[in-house]
């Protein structure tokens, strides 16, 4: 299974399944892809103690580094084989802080996407649909 011969969907979806490993971010962020569909991502998060700023809350990093994810997975679930992606914008709103020791769902949903720009969404959300932190993104589509 090589990776580089996979669409991006095929690639998120053998990771949801454990037949590739997920991106080592996860190690320091936790964050565990568990369905992907065509443009759509979600993932389970969970902010822990290695995750807190100076005053005790969780870091606004935390919710950063998780939208970047889903906003650029649910571009990547779109994209061909051998097709890369980066990040050129990533917009947040920190809607209210996000709970330590508590998991959380992120969403990722492709808004557009064009021979070389992909724009989505994101939102990092819990179990009653409380919404903890929002973001838009647009990526560089990145073509051999």
């Amino acid at each position: 299974m090589n990776p580089k011969e996979m669409t991006g969907l095929q690639l998120l979806q053998a990771m949801c399944v454990g037949k590739i490993p997920p991106a080592s971010i996860s190690e320091t962020i936790p964050m565990q892809p568990y369905e992907v569909t065509h443009g759509t991502v979600r993932f389970t998060v969970k902010a822990d103690q290695r995750h807190l700023n100076p005053l005790g809350g969780v870091h606004g990093g935390f919710a950063a580094t998780v939208l970047d994810s889903v906003t650029g997975c649910a571009v990547h679930s779109m994209l061909e084989a051998g097709v890369g992606y980066g990040t050129i914008d990533l917009n947040i709103k920190m809607c209210r802080p996000i709970p330590q020791n508590k998991e959380l769902q992120a969403v990722g949903n492709v808004i557009n996407i064009s021979k070389n720009l992909g724009i989505s969404e994101g939102k990092i959300t819990d179990e009653d649909g409380k919404i903890y932190a929002h973001a838009t993104a647009t990526c560089m589509i990145i073509r051999p």
